[in-house]
């Protein structure tokens, strides 16, 4: 089943549930969509509150999807017209392949608004409210100097490739946003990175993982990477932070 199928599927199963609008973000929107690699990122905006029988045909949905190899990746946020607007607030979520609740960031509003992909009914402009230069940038500082500044202190994530893929790539992106007011793509990050001082060869290694078919890492190039990757992150985090104080 591939990316269209399953969204295609997943569009129908959502069916009783009546979507007044279901919206594709991140990479899938974005044109950087790799499949079987990128996460299928969406936003469903249900007419009402999510009751117990809601709940229980969510859970469904997402089951009766998980013959397709790319069902893992699918991720879904749950909206309603009434929860929608407050960027602080937690919804319904599934992600990795379980339910639990998150808030809808100000970088996938502004997402929505810019690139956003119209699945199914109503467009983001009509639902959500626009998300100004300086909410945007001082949530991508937060979240630098809030959840990845303390992350790089925990080396055994780092020795993850999700962490390091996400955490460089991130950090570029949040550089760019904050300076700039605008969002580039991961594959923009991946080239900008070296510019901002990062080890080519963790550029490099995330690179041929994304877009290319490496040989698996060896014990040593993971441990190497995640000591490069680390000793970068910190300083160019709290330099960033710093400078945009």
């Amino acid at each position: 089943m591939d990316t269209e199928t399953l969204l295609a599927r997943f569009l129908r199963e959502l069916t009783p549930l009546e979507p007044a609008a279901v919206w594709a973000h991140g990479s899938l929107a974005g044109g950087d969509y790799q499949e079987g690699r990128s996460d299928l990122d969406l936003i469903a905006v249900l007419p009402g509150r999510v009751s117990p029988a809601a709940l229980w045909r969510i859970a469904v949905a997402h089951a009766r999807l998980r013959r397709s190899p790319l069902a893992a990746r699918l991720h879904c946020t749950y909206l309603t017209p009434s929860t929608a607007s407050d960027p602080a607030r937690s919804h319904l979520t599934w992600a990795h392949e379980e339910l639990f609740r998150r808030p809808v960031t100000p970088v996938t509003r502004r997402e929505l608004h810019v690139f956003g992909r119209v699945l199914h009914g109503r467009a983001p402009a009509g639902l959500l409210p626009p998300v100004s230069d300086r909410e945007l940038g001082d949530f991508v500082l937060r979240d630098q100097r809030d959840f990845w500044r303390p992350a790089v202190e925990k080396a055994p994530l780092w020795l993850r490739d999700d962490w390091v893929d996400v955490g460089m790539t991130t950090f570029a992106r949040a550089t760019v946003t904050s300076r700039e007011g605008r969002l580039i793509s991961k594959r923009e990050a991946l080239d900008l990175l070296p510019d901002l001082g990062a080890p080519t060869e963790v550029v490099d290694d995330i690179r041929s993982r994304r877009y290319g078919d490496p040989a698996p890492p060896t014990e040593e190039w993971t441990a190497r990477r995640a000591r490069l990757t680390r000793d970068y992150l910190g300083p160019a985090i709290d330099a960033l932070t710093a400078s945009c104080a």
